[in-house]
């Protein structure tokens, strides 16, 4: 939810001014020690559990500002903080201060006959602009990743989250004071007119390296068509479960419901559920009836209508929808050739699961698929950065250059080379 206001000179004054603080902050955290930044990092996870009652309080009146809108539910979900979210951030910032510093990390190194010894090593991106909508918790997630990666972050609230990302920006704050680190490597954008992303997008006067949008699907296609600088985003999770003859149907039951339904509003969560045509007798029946038990509307194609005659008709429109609802489209395919098929038509190149016991199955679908995350015998949920381990991601990224998949603190980095000779010259 983005307010739409003209662009005007003041509009561009501060964000102007905003990326020259970002810019001046990320050069002494481009050398910051590590001790340094993980004192601020654990020391933002106090001061949010310290200020936790303040932060419920505002995310409060945030909620209370679209009560009688016609917002989704997974919208809210997302917007909602309780006692175990703000654990949950806190938590986050610590998993990630507990990780290897990426900053120079010697990546590779080698010798040239000539003597000459070569390093390639990690280095900060520089300024980071995140655009994201009623995720409160992105502004703990983003600023602690972009610091432990060395970098200035400027981000930017929809006006739906703003109270509660003003409380948990100002706990940054207080985290990055108590190292002794520059308080405006974390900013926030004090306001949410529409013209201030139209500034991001366009780089503020060469501050900004990476843009990086979480939101709806009209945010991230304004950020990839108008931004100037790159981009790490994807567009939609069109996520897919393949659910072979080989299946373990007790596991299929089970992985389906979760990827579906444990929250129906993240970009994870499956969209269309694939069935392979040998297994019609034995395998689509009970997902059919364990997805409408757990409260899940089901789109059904032709053949799956031949089994559930009472289900709704799915359109060509459903097989690129991604949902964010407890609906989801199931249709029945030629076992792993019409699986991939599929999946290559229709994916957003975000998520895919396979559930098989057929080894030669798996190994199709891993070589063959190419989307950002492949599962096998897993819920398409664990799509996120902290379940890979990363502590927390500021997004997933479905583009090839650079980063993909979960954009995690080495994903927040590029390199550079270190070549050290002893006198060597060209001939």
């Amino acid at each position: 939810m983005l307010d739409t206001v003209a662009p005007g000179p003041d509009i561009d004054v501060l964000m102007n001014d905003i990326g020259r603080k970002a810019k001046a902050a990320a050069r002494p955290l481009s050398f910051a020690s590590t001790e340094a930044k993980n004192r601020a990092l654990n020391a933002m996870a106090d001061a949010i559990l310290a200020n936790k009652a303040h932060i419920l309080d505002e995310n409060a009146k945030d909620l209370k500002d679209i009560e009688g809108t016609e917002m989704l539910a997974s919208f809210v979900d997302r917007l909602t903080l309780n006692d175990k979210r703000v654990a949950e951030m806190a938590d986050g910032i610590r998993a990630i201060a507990a990780l290897t510093d990426p900053v120079g990390e010697v990546i590779a190194a080698w010798d040239r006959p000539n003597g000459l010894k070569i390093e390639r090593v990690r280095t900060p991106l520089g300024v980071i602009g995140v655009i994201f909508e009623s995720r409160p918790n992105v502004t703990a997630d983003a600023g602690a990743l972009c610091l432990k990666a060395g970098n200035a972050v400027i981000l930017r609230c929809g006006s739906d989250s703003r109270r509660s990302s003003q409380a948990i920006h100002a706990c940054l704050v207080e985290g990055l004071k108590a190292a002794g680190l520059p308080e405006h490597a974390i900013q926030l954008v004090p306001v949410t007119d529409r013209a201030a992303v139209g500034a991001m997008l366009r780089g503020l006067d060469g501050a900004i390296d990476v843009i990086v949008p979480r939101g709806g699907k009209s945010l991230v296609a304004r950020v990839q068509i108008e931004a100037r600088v790159p981009v790490f985003a994807h567009l939609e999770g069109l996520c897919h479960i393949y659910v072979d003859a080989s299946a373990d149907i007790e596991m299929a039951k089970k992985i389906i419901v979760n990827a579906k339904m444990r929250r129906t509003g993240i970009c994870g969560a499956a969209e269309t559920l694939l069935v392979d045509g040998a297994a019609i007798g034995t395998h689509l029946t009970p997902l059919l009836e364990v997805l409408t038990e757990a409260g899940c509307e089901i789109r059904a194609s032709a053949t799956v209508l031949k089994v559930a005659p009472g289900m709704k008709p799915a359109t060509e429109e459903d097989w690129s929808t991604e949902y964010l609802d407890a609906i989801i489209s199931v249709a029945v395919v030629d076992g792993i050739s019409g699986a991939i098929a599929h999946i290559q038509t229709y994916s957003s190149n975000h998520t895919e699961a396979v559930i098989a016991e057929d080894p030669d199955v798996v190994a199709r679908f891993f070589t063959e698929v190419d989307s950002a995350i492949l599962l096998h015998n897993a819920s398409t949920q664990f799509a996120d950065g902290g379940e890979f381990g990363m502590g927390a991601e500021i997004g997933i990224a479905t583009g090839k250059m650079h980063a993909r998949g979960p954009v995690g603190v080495e994903q927040l980095t590029s390199f550079k080379y270190r070549v050290h000779g002893a006198g060597q010259t060209r001939p």
